[in-house]
């Protein structure tokens, strides 16, 4: 719902914010006044091209902001949600901002949007009719959605996409499968030529840090063991060895002890320190003995770690990937055997899949032929209200054209998640005349009440928060204003609208009267819109039924029509 609605320097409007509120909405005012700069900004928050042409006269840029209200479930939250906007609260602001040179911007909530962003936003928010622009009804991408609103489908249309998901998903594994079977004797070969030069190799979980510190070991062998005897030597094995001094130490520490009992656990600690150093010199001696420089060894390993560090860049830059790619090829060897079963298996189950959608889809088909004949037969009877009398209404339910899958397809139509069909209104204004699509009607009154008509009969599941109609009443007067103004208010009950009008029949079935008056201050034009109630409304019908001269017969007038609607 539009809450607020706020203008400053676009056209002839200097300065203006509008309040609006739910059910019907009307604006009135003399022609030339404004009106429709309303609906033109309108368009601008929804998307539409910003022309310098816009901006007031000696102003820089022109401004429009609008304040939406939206529902929890309304689906504009996800469109938000994909271009990363999350609504904290329920309220959407959504501004516009034209300069001088031609060039625009865009906000929603405070963040940059592109134009064409605004317009993805806008599909739910607010649809708008006028003799000249109309959105979502004369869109037949959107037509089917209705119908389906219309004939109470939701929970068939969504098993109708579960099936449709579930044969997708079968199709794309299948294709998948194909093109690796299709390749699967180059893979093979190629997975047997790798897997072959790991194998040979066959490396092991740290062999490589294992490989580099013997390698080291043999590149120093002969100072490394000169280091070991040298140590063996001064720890033992040689003249005025540390061992000797130490059982030196712990001989007359022991003998000490027999004289004062303190020198017992030094004695003992200074023979477990001798005990340990004894046990360093022998291992000291054993590694000088058993360490030799070898040649050949230490080229043995030079080759294997050459060889396994080319396997290494190969395969990921660490011995643990190459061990992982050899479960994974041996994995995937495995499966490329088991192809042939593993397609058996998903052809059945792509038969399964394909036969459930195609249940779902002519079921679907069925009940949307069933529901077309009925909503054509709604709208016709809604157009002849409207002083349209011998206009006839159709709601074309097609097949869709076969695309380029030919999994996806039934009986020769396109196969998608919302079934087989597509559908169109279509609409003949006169008798002897074929229905032709809403688009191409060539009388804005015409299709301005069209469109009403398809909004009164599909008032209840229509996704829009606000309807504008502009001009909707154009070339009617009488008997037939009465009933727009009654069609509008039905409407109203379930959607927010805005209607800009010229007749007091009209007018009169409005919730909130909202008047554009044209001045001329100083050489300068303004436009100004104001809500007016109680006497002042009642001297705005009257001023719209008597035209310039406003007599006791229009006020009177005024009075009842006001009276005949508030009871309606």
């Amino acid at each position: 719902m539009l809450t607020v609605l706020r203008v400053k320097n676009l056209a002839i409007i200097d300065e203006s914010e509008v309040e609006f509120g739910p059910g019907l909405n009307v604006v009135t005012g003399e022609t030339g006044a404004g009106k429709s700069i309303l609906v033109g900004a309108l368009r601008l928050v929804l998307g539409a091209r910003g022309r310098p042409e816009l901006v007031r006269t000696g102003a820089d840029r022109a401004e429009v902001e609008a304040l939406f209200e939206v529902a929890p479930d309304a689906p504009v939250r996800q469109r938000l949600a994909a271009l990363g906007l999350e609504l904290e609260g329920d309220e959407l602001v959504v501004r516009r901002v034209v300069l001088a040179s031609g060039r625009s911007r865009a906000y929603v909530d405070g963040r940059l949007a592109t134009a064409s962003q605004l317009a993805e936003l806008a599909q739910g928010l607010v649809d708008i009719s006028s003799q000249h622009q109309h959105h979502s009804l004369v869109d037949s991408a959107t037509h089917l959605d209705f119908l389906d609103a219309f004939a109470g489908l939701a929970v068939d249309r969504a098993r109708m996409a579960e099936a449709h998901g579930v044969l997708v998903d079968v199709v794309r594994r299948l294709a998948e499968l194909e093109e690796r079977l299709r390749a699967r004797e180059e893979r093979e070969d190629f997975l047997r030529f790798q897997l072959a030069e790991v194998e040979r190799l066959d490396p092991e979980p740290g062999e490589l840090d294992s490989l580099r510190t013997e390698r080291e070991r043999l590149r120093h062998a002969e100072r490394l063991v000169g280091t070991a005897r040298a140590a063996e030597q001064r720890l033992y094995g040689g003249d005025r060895a540390l061992c000797d001094e130490l059982s030196r130490i712990s001989q007359a520490l022991t003998e000490a002890a027999a004289l004062d009992p303190d020198f017992g656990p030094l004695a003992e600690r200074v023979e477990t320190a001798l005990t340990e150093l004894e046990e360093v010199a022998r291992d000291l001696a054993g590694y000088g003995d058993g360490l030799e420089e070898d040649p050949g060894r230490l080229e043995e390993l030079e080759e294997r770690l050459a060889a396994l560090q080319r396997l290494v860049r190969r395969h990921g830059g660490s011995l643990e990937e190459v061990l992982a790619f050899r479960e994974t090829a041996e994995a995937e060897l495995a499966e490329l055997d088991q192809a042939d079963g593993v397609r058996s298996n998903l052809e059945r189950e792509r038969g399964r899949a394909l036969a459930a959608a195609r249940e779902e889809a002519q079921g679907l088909s069925r009940s949307r032929h069933a529901a077309a004949a009925e909503l054509g037969r709604a709208m016709t009877a809604e157009l002849a209200e409207l002083g349209m009398g011998q206009a006839r209404v159709e709601v074309a339910v097609a097949p869709l054209a076969r695309g380029g899958d030919r999994e996806l397809a039934v009986d020769g139509a396109r196969l998608t998640a919302t079934g087989l069909d597509r559908a169109e209104f279509l609409i003949a204004p006169n008798p002897g005349e074929q229905p032709r699509p809403l688009r191409k009607v060539a009388s804005g009154g015409e299709l301005s009440r069209a469109l009403l008509a398809l909004k009164r009969v599909l008032a209840q599941v229509g996704p829009a928060g606000l309807y504008v109609f502009d001009e909707v009443d154009s070339g009617v007067g009488g008997a037939v204003a009465e009933v727009i103004g009654r069609k509008l208010a039905h409407v109203a009950r379930h959607h927010q609208v805005l209607c800009i009008t010229h007749l007091p029949q009209v007018a009169a079935y409005g919730e909130r009267h909202f008047v554009v008056e044209k001045e001329v201050r100083e050489g300068r034009t303004y436009s100004e819109l104001r809500r007016v109630e109680g006497a002042a409304r009642e001297e705005e019908v009257a001023r719209m039924a008597g035209g310039v001269e406003i007599t006791d017969a229009t006020r009177l007038l005024a009075a009842e029509l006001l009276q005949q609607a508030a009871a309606w």
